[in-house]
């Protein structure tokens, strides 16, 4: 696998080796031991999968210590804009977010530790994301920040996403009291 750096200290990108042929693919989506290897030495404990039609926002969301979660990312079909917003305190890219597309196509994976509010946009219709997490969820520990943030000015490509109730309400990040 080749591993990727990004401008923002903690997100990476994993780019696993594909073997192909006449039948098909082969890849290995996850190994401890590799990923360790690589500076990734999380143990997950909740595999988590979406469907999605395309034009469907979830996010951005994060939860808060004690069960704050690492998130390992990636799409089994379809495709999408993946965003991560930092929202550690003491960071130099603080309200800083990055994004990637993240497709069946391109299989590329996405390590969100800790620390940053997390959500994505569909490009396609039957969209199947999937995230392995490091904690359990906890739904007193949730929280998020909502997606279309003025100070964020996030680049989703979309002006009227479907989102859901609880997502078209989340706190702007200026008013967010981040728990990291």
């Amino acid at each position: 696998m080749n591993i990727k750096s990004t401008p923002i200290e903690g997100l990476l990108i994993i780019e696993p080796r594909v073997f192909k042929d006449d039948r098909g693919y082969f890849f290995e989506s996850y190994s401890q031991k590799k990923y360790k290897e690589v500076g990734i030495d999380a143990e997950f404990v909740q595999d988590n999968q979406s469907l999605s039609q395309k034009g469907t926002l979830r996010g951005l969301h994060f939860q808060a210590p004690p069960f704050a979660q690492g998130k390992l990312v990636r799409v089994i079909s379809g495709s999408v804009l993946d965003i991560a917003v930092d929202i550690r305190t003491n960071s130099a890219t603080y309200g800083q977010y990055f994004s990637i597309e993240l497709s069946a196509q391109n299989q590329l994976q996405f390590w969100i530790p800790p620390g940053f509010a997390h959500g994505f946009i569909t490009l396609e219709d039957n969209t199947i994301f999937t995230y392995k997490c490091t904690n359990y969820y906890d739904k007193n520990s949730e929280g998020g920040i909502v997606w279309n943030d003025p100070d964020l000015n996030i680049e989703w490509n979309i002006a009227e996403p479907l989102i859901s109730e609880k997502d078209a309400i989340l706190s702007l990040l200026q008013d967010l009291k981040s728990p990291f």
